[in-house]
């Protein structure tokens, strides 16, 4: 197995695995998979790769917008493509999350921001239909089967809680369906769940069991494009068979569950979710896994594992230290169990910008091997609405893929975070100036970008191919150069690793005895050599401040 020397880091990392050829062989042997090992991508659909671009414009959407809000031609045939490609693989990518697909409203809204049309998706007006700026089925449907073939889950984005703005083009929906004030004040629970987020963004009533018909302006659609009775009949099926009444969550949940049925996609991160009431989310849990059981049983060829379907939620300000707990001020709620298997953690950039490497990964080790036992984080440096950033000047890159990639629990890289994409772009307004297109130029053409890549590279198929470092154990073995191990098994299963930062350059003495034994032979894939264990440490000289080694088995 060839191995590129790559300069300029300045991490320290050993490795000890099993191996199962009789050769050098530095591949793990059918690592398991573990939601808190993976790294997932998240991407705005429309902004990272446009593949198709007979599909940019759409529903008339043609005035002028403010900077960065309009759509800019990212699709999911682009997504397809980088998978071929093997971007993906080459950052050590277990999933990728897509920003909200299905059909958005066509008109133009300007809440005091610009003029600005739904490019990230969120503004959802038909559940059932693709948008054709991001695709269609066929599309969506050729890029699931072939991030499977790359051993990639993939994550749509839902939203349960609320519709698309009211415009020129779209009505409101019943009031049976949704509501239009008042708006949260966020005080308590009451005015966080029963309220719309903003102004006119309508609310759907999740809370209601009453019985409601398909709204006017859907069903005139549906029938418009000939598709009617096939939406009606799989509405009736779906009712009958789970005995839910037909209240607006259950419809909305329905539809969305249909993408894991006829796709197969893997999980979803959902949108607002302490804006709706708990039991919603053990309702939705529920109903995803029966249809992602229904898509295993119908495409048994297909199934990566025997994972049940995997939920992320997105509880704006959740973070690490609440544990299961989120705190409303007069009400507490736990939105693990029966529901999420992770929620995103708000708290890694400050912790990043406030503690030191051993205080921030020895407590996320801590709170997840106990408290959250069995279920997970979600870290992040940078994303789509956060518009306070670990690195907003993009001039800490190698310590921004320190803390998210070597931290435990599962790490989300957004996208651009692993080239530097620009964060402040002149002439926008809110978080728009977050969501530039790829600065797939700048990686082509700029030596320091491509230098930045390669070091995201380096750690994350490292990450990717040792579940120890997101899901293992933690221990420090030694402060100065900070150097700490990772330990994770299961019962054929061993992974022990040892991670050190800051080493000196030239020649460099590590001590190994608490992972590999005397005489071992390993090899540093930054250097290319081998280098035997002698007397618990290996010894070896190389003008990278990294080392990466991993034992040799023949």
């Amino acid at each position: 197995m060839k191995h590129k020397l790559v300069c300029l880091f300045s991490i320290l990392v050993i490795v000890s695995c099993q191996t199962k050829e009789a050769k050098i062989n530095l591949e793990a042997p059918e690592t398991p998979f573990h939601w808190n090992a993976a790294t997932i991508y998240l991407l705005l659909t429309d902004r990272f790769n446009n593949g198709d671009e007979t599909n940019d414009v759409n529903f008339g959407r043609t005035e002028e917008t403010g900077v960065l809000r309009g759509f800019e031609g990212g699709d999911i045939k682009g997504i397809t493509q980088k998978i071929k490609e093997g971007y993906f693989t080459d950052l050590g990518i277990n999933a990728i999350w897509l920003t909200p697909i299905v059909e958005q409203i066509h008109g133009i809204t300007d809440e005091g921001t610009g003029n600005t049309y739904p490019y990230h998706g969120y503004w959802a007006k038909d559940w059932t239909s693709l948008d054709p700026n991001f695709g269609t089925k066929a599309d969506l449907k050729e890029m699931v089967e072939t991030a499977h073939q790359f051993n990639i889950r993939i994550l749509l984005d839902a939203v349960v809680n609320h519709t698309g703005p009211v415009t020129e083009k779209d009505q409101v929906w019943p009031e049976e369906w949704v509501r239009t004030s008042p708006t949260c004040t966020y005080q308590d629970f009451e005015t966080t769940v029963s309220c719309t987020l903003v102004e006119n963004l309508p609310d759907v009533k999740t809370e209601s069991n009453i019985e409601v018909n398909l709204p006017p302006a859907l069903v005139e659609k549906w029938k418009k494009e000939g598709r009617y009775e096939d939406e009606i009949a799989s509405l009736n099926s779906f009712f009958e068979e789970t005995g839910y009444p037909k209240a607006p969550r259950f419809y909305i949940m329905k539809w969305l569950s249909d993408y894991i049925k006829d796709f197969g996609i893997d999980g979803y991160r959902v949108d607002t979710v302490k804006h709706t009431e708990p039991y919603v989310w053990q309702e939705f849990n529920k109903i995803c896994n029966r249809a992602f059981k229904q898509w295993k049983n119908e495409n048994p060829k297909q199934v990566l594992d025997n994972q049940d379907f995997f939920l992320l939620g997105e509880v704006y300000n959740y973070a690490i230290s609440h544990k299961k707990a989120y705190d409303f001020g007069d009400k507490q709620v736990n939105y693990f169990d029966d529901a999420f298997n992770s929620l995103i953690n708000f708290e890694l950039k400050w912790n990043a910008l406030q503690q030191d490497y051993e205080t921030h990964f020895s407590r996320y080790a801590k709170v997840l091997s106990n408290e959250l036992n069995g279920f997970g984080i979600v870290n992040y440096v940078t994303s789509h609405d956060d518009g306070k950033p670990f690195d907003l000047k993009r001039i800490k890159n190698k310590e921004a893929a320190n803390r998210l990639l070597l931290s435990p629990g599962t790490a989300q890289i957004y996208y651009g975070d692993e080239t530097a994409r620009l964060l402040e772009i002149g002439g926008t307004v809110g978080d728009a100036t977050l969501r530039s297109f790829m600065n797939w130029d700048q990686l082509n053409s700029l030596t320091e970008t491509q230098n930045i890549l390669a070091y995201w590279q380096k750690l994350g198929k490292f990450r990717a191919k040792h579940p120890a470092i997101g899901a293992g154990s933690h221990q420090q073995i030694q402060a100065n150069p900070y150097v700490f191990s990772r330990k994770f098994s299961t019962e054929d299963f061993q992974d022990e690793v040892i991670v050190a930062l800051h080493y000196a350059e030239e020649e460099k003495i590590i001590d190994v005895e608490s992972i590999f034994s005397e005489n071992d032979l390993l090899f540093d894939a930054f250097s290319e050599q081998q280098v035997k264990v002698v007397n618990g440490q290996v010894r070896l000289t190389s003008s990278y401040e990294t080392v990466l080694l991993e034992k040799l088995n023949y």
